[in-house]
């Protein structure tokens, strides 16, 4: 891919491309926070009864229609849904980057105005 030549001398610029072209990476990315938490189940019986040695129960916790919901995760997807939250997070902080590039050439170009 060739480089304009506006951009081969603005690193900002090329950052921002970067980061852009990555954007793709994030198409699977999932909204939300993991969560998980030890408790007992209940039964009088089971090894999780003495409190010591409890279950397991993943969950993510997303903001649906503006209020906090809570999804259960099957053990089997625990590593697939963390992954994807980790690139929603990443994906944050790309789009944080681009905008702090956005404005330092904005403000950039009002002073020369």
């Amino acid at each position: 891919m060739t480089v304009g030549p506006f951009m081969a001398d603005d690193p900002d610029l090329q950052l921002r491309g970067q980061l852009v072209r990555r954007l793709g990476l994030f198409r699977e990315m999932l909204p939300g926070s993991f969560v998980e938490h030890k408790r007992t189940c209940g039964r009088p019986n089971c090894h999780c009864a003495d409190g010591k040695s409890l279950h397991t129960q993943y969950q993510i916790s997303v903001l649906i229609d503006g209020k906090p919901k809570t999804i259960h995760i099957p053990e089997a997807l625990v590593d697939e849904v963390r992954e994807k939250i980790r690139l929603h997070q990443r994906f944050e902080a790309a789009a944080a980057a681009i905008c702090k590039i956005n404005l330092r050439r904005f403000l950039k170009e009002r002073e020369k105005s």
